[in-house]
């Protein structure tokens, strides 16, 4: 025998529909809000000394041309002298996460003794805030000092990035410089920075992600509402009806 929907029971429901609603739309919201691509150590790939792979570009801003000339050249570099260089560019870091904490991690993750790092030279950057880092190996350092490697990643790779965010051409050059010095030639030095610079109007990736979410969470913050409210009035009528 069915049971009658009481007034008391129907009220029940609708309170669990809508708060069931709000609480879905509110998951959703945080999904949302939450940092977006943050990238820890574990995330990339599991590489090792000898391995294939050069360049990881998850925050996508090596176009495929130029990412293809720098593995070439590295895996030239290797063939020729031993020496591994590998680059990674990521969109953002976890919350708890620095630069050099997460190029130190990786670092480790991937040459796990001395031995395997003694030849390895690693770059990493986090597009969000243009933050770099470096890491060598003890034979790197004898090939190339501390002072240099510090250059590429402080003036090689940010000279280009705060002229324009050249991030072609901030890789490019730093890969060109490591393959020049750890070949046993004369280092080229940095490139040259421009005295005038005139600020660009347009947005950035960063900022257009930003605005985005923002718009996103204020869309979900007035769905939250209005779902509700709604779903009340469509099974219990306007006031006054």
């Amino acid at each position: 025998m069915k049971q009658l929907l009481t007034p008391h029971n129907y009220k029940q429901k609708l309170i669990r529909f809508i708060a069931g609603s709000f609480l879905s739309l509110i998951i959703g919201l945080g999904l949302v809000a939450a940092p977006a691509n943050a990238t820890g150590v574990y995330d990339l790939p599991a590489l090792s000394a000898g391995s294939s792979t050069w360049t990881i570009d998850l925050a996508d801003v090596i176009s495929k041309a130029n990412e293809s000339k720098l593995n070439s050249e590295f895996k030239q570099l290797a063939q020729k002298t031993g020496n591994e260089v590998r680059m990674v560019a990521i969109r953002r870091l976890d919350f708890d996460e620095t630069i050099d904490s997460f190029a130190d991690k990786l670092f480790a993750s991937w040459y796990s003794t001395p031995a395997e790092q003694a030849n390895q030279t690693l770059l990493v950057m986090d597009t969000l805030s243009n933050g770099t880092a470096i890491r060598t190996g003890e034979a790197i350092k004898k090939i190339m000092s501390d002072e240099i490697a510090q250059s590429v990643a402080s003036e090689t790779i940010a000279i280009p990035l705060r002229e324009g965010s050249k991030y072609n051409q901030a890789f490019l050059g730093a890969g060109d410089r490591l393959v020049a010095v750890l070949s046993g030639q004369n280092d080229p030095g940095p490139p040259s920075e421009q005295q005038i610079n005139i600020e660009g109007t347009f947005t950035t990736a960063e900022e257009t992600d930003d605005r985005s979410a923002t718009v996103w969470v204020v869309v979900l913050l007035v769905l939250a509402t209005a779902i509700p409210m709604a779903t009340y009035f469509w099974y219990v009528g306007l006031p006054g009806r």
